[in-house]
């Protein structure tokens, strides 16, 4: 049976939307919506962070521009795949989807009749790919962009594969579990760059409007320089689902994936890896170590954590706390603090703000005038315009390389939990660590070698 609590990960982040906690503008090279509660000045004479020009700054109409069709494949035909499938065919006029894989066929059938009712696509039964190599034949397929939604421990694998047939990538995020999984993301990133292919990953945020509108007041020098900061990812326990009697090993993980180390990289990396990214995204920073400590007290399948707390050290001294929790009956908070020398700027309690060293607001997000302004608000169809817009004007982008940054904070910060250790940077990416499961296979497989691990030893 599948147990679903009030709040999944995705909804609990599109109701924060409607609040305004994330929520989208456009924004092409300028300072975006805001509502002038204070004089901006107020937080002294700005010195911008980096000059314009030097970083990214989408271009995010409501609709993608038209040209060349584009024809996509989809890999992992679940919730998150459905919804990817969806959201790339309302970025664009001529657009569309040719080939499905999954390693379970009713999840392929699935979506091929959600796209026949929604989208009036007919998938043929020679473009619906099953099993372990599914990606391989959908990649294979005459198709330009490679929609991958399956669990992340598949995702490197299959990035690797399609850059290596020159194809661009929408890559959910994370995008890897492990340190094998991070070098092949960017070695494939490099790659990509090279042979001007354009990878979009699914960090949302960086195509939500306010976000992108905050990011471009922080380089301008409106808090300051980035002194510290905290993110949040608290709520309630996230979905799971109770094995059933006919699965088999294999097909009761995947199925329940975002509970087991294996597939998920545990929520911290999952889930938390959002707010972590917009850190080291608007800092530029990456972190040199991690200590933390997690545990795990209501989960009730799995193997993983439900709750973290990670101090990071960055590059130039500056720390980071990380907090994420998923039990029920707590406070939540899904946001982003980041302090600097003039003021501070922050996503909580529904708001998108800047503050002085006073508490004053300076600067505030207006929801309201995105909404009268733009008919597309979606930062998930958003991340499609974006993508498709960078393939029809050959101006590729690559962010695989930036969310491998965060990917791997947030890895460092749950290998320093789950042993209780200092984790550095330098000695994470260059580790041997693969959770690749040693008989990996569509059947049965040894799940005494699935336990939650325990930092630390006991006393002597």
């Amino acid at each position: 049976m599948k147990k679903k609590n009030k709040l999944s990960r995705r909804s609990f982040l599109k109701s924060s939307a409607l609040l305004g906690t994330v929520g989208a503008i456009g924004v092409s090279g300028g300072a975006g919506m805001l509502s002038s509660c204070n004089d901006v000045n107020k937080t002294g004479n700005k010195t911008a962070l980096r000059e314009p020009g030097s970083y990214y700054i989408p271009e995010l109409p409501d609709l993608a521009d038209d040209g060349k069709e584009l024809r996509a494949g989809v890999i992992g035909c679940g919730g998150r795949g459905s919804g990817a499938a969806m959201d790339f065919l309302n970025s664009a006029n001529g657009v569309t989807i040719v080939a499905l894989g999954d390693v379970f066929e009713e999840r392929v059938t699935s979506l091929a009749d959600k796209l026949k009712s929604e989208k009036n696509i007919d998938i043929p039964t020679d473009k619906r790919f099953v099993g372990l190599d599914a990606y391989k034949h959908v990649i294979d397929s005459d198709v330009d962009v490679i929609i991958d939604c399956t669990p992340p421990y598949f995702r490197p694998s299959h990035f690797e594969y399609a850059v290596q047939k020159n194809k661009h990538c929408f890559l959910e995020k994370p995008m890897f579990v492990d340190a094998v999984g991070y070098r092949k993301v960017v070695a494939a990133a490099k790659q990509a760059q090279a042979k001007k292919l354009s990878v979009v990953t699914g960090t949302q945020r960086h195509h939500q409007r306010s976000y992108v509108a905050s990011f471009q007041q922080i380089m301008d020098g409106a808090i300051g320089e980035i002194t510290g900061g905290t993110v949040y990812w608290n709520q309630s326990m996230l979905w799971y689902r109770e094995r059933q009697p006919e699965w088999n090993d294999f097909e009761a993980m995947v199925k329940d994936w975002v509970n087991w180390r294996w597939l998920s990289g545990d929520h911290i990396i999952e889930q938390h890896v959002h707010n972590i990214d917009v850190f080291t995204w608007f800092s530029g920073l990456k972190p040199v170590s991690a200590v933390g400590f997690g545990s795990r007290h209501r989960r009730v399948t799995g193997d993983q954590y439900d709750n973290f707390s990670i101090d990071f050290t960055m590059e130039n001294g500056v720390h980071l706390h990380s907090m994420c929790r998923q039990i029920d009956g707590c406070s939540n908070n899904v946001s982003e603090f980041i302090q600097g020398t003039k003021g501070s700027w922050s996503t909580a309690n529904g708001e998108t703000v800047i503050k002085d060293l006073k508490g004053n607001v300076v600067w505030q997000y207006d929801k309201e005038e995105e909404n009268a302004n733009y008919k597309q608000t979606n930062p998930y169809t958003l991340e499609h315009v974006n993508l498709v817009n960078s393939i029809r004007k050959n101006t590729p982008i690559e962010q695989a390389s930036e969310t491998a940054v965060s990917n791997m904070a947030a890895l460092m910060g749950r290998e320093s939990a789950y042993t209780g250790q200092e984790i550095t940077w330098e000695g994470m990416t260059a580790s041997s660590l693969d959770y690749t499961p040693a008989d990996l296979n569509i059947g049965k497989m040894d799940m005494s070698s699935f336990v939650t691990p325990v930092p630390g030893r006991g006393k002597d």
